[in-house]
């Protein structure tokens, strides 16, 4: 099975990817992390990204495609694997699905965690996260049991980032409706688009994800 997330900047993907893995068995593959691995192992595709990197510039599409076409092929990726962060554009998407086909493979599902601009500002603003293990926590929709203690390791040391202010987060939004909301019509089109309520609590949001991979 082939998923891929979809939703705003502090919509939730991250929280329920790690959840997907557990109760799914899918690979979570982030691009970022991707990247970043790719250029660690200096493979060919790794070489050529370090490059765009090292000069300041964004990675090119054909450059992620090629790491994404390389990480597929690990045996941990045969069960299915969930795409988060990408594909961001619908060149990308076409290009994903291009990928997808040369190897009998496609899109099992698209889920978009649908969210409320503002309501997502107040989320993202007060999002933070244990700067031991990165176990992340919110102001109010996810304490500590014991506050100012990390529940999964007990450090006391906790960290916000940068970005997660009030300006940013609605460039972020803005930049996400122009570039990213396209991506829902073409998957619609193809009849693998499920919408979700992700405004919801992070265990209903769980359970609406499950019933649609179960359903397929």
């Amino acid at each position: 099975m082939i998923v891929v997330l979809l939703g705003p900047p502090g919509a939730g993907k991250g929280t329920q990817a790690v959840r997907l893995m557990k109760n799914q068995g899918l690979v979570q593959l982030s691009t970022g992390d991707m990247l970043r691995a790719a250029v660690a192992n200096q493979t060919e595709i790794g070489k050529k990204a370090k490059e765009f990197m090292d000069a300041g510039k964004l990675v090119t599409d054909e450059i992620v495609i090629g790491i994404i076409a390389d990480r597929i092929e690990e045996d941990d990726c045969k069960g299915g694997f969930l795409l988060d962060g990408f594909p961001r554009t619908v060149a990308q998407a076409e290009a994903l699905d291009k990928l997808l086909a040369e190897k009998d493979l496609k899109v099992d599902a698209v889920i978009e965690m649908k969210v409320n601009d503002e309501s997502l500002v107040d989320r993202i603003t007060g999002r933070y996260t244990c700067s031991s293990c990165n176990q992340g926590y919110h102001d109010t929709n996810l304490k500590p049991q014991v506050a100012g203690v990390c529940d999964s390791c007990g450090s006391t040391n906790f960290t916000r980032r940068a970005d997660d202010n009030r300006e940013t987060v609605v460039s972020r939004l803005a930049t996400y409706h122009a570039q990213t909301a396209p991506l829902l019509p073409y998957y619609a089109e193809k009849g693998v688009l499920k919408t979700i309520d992700g405004m919801a609590d992070i265990n209903d949001v769980t359970n609406q994800i499950n019933d649609v991979l179960t359903n397929l």
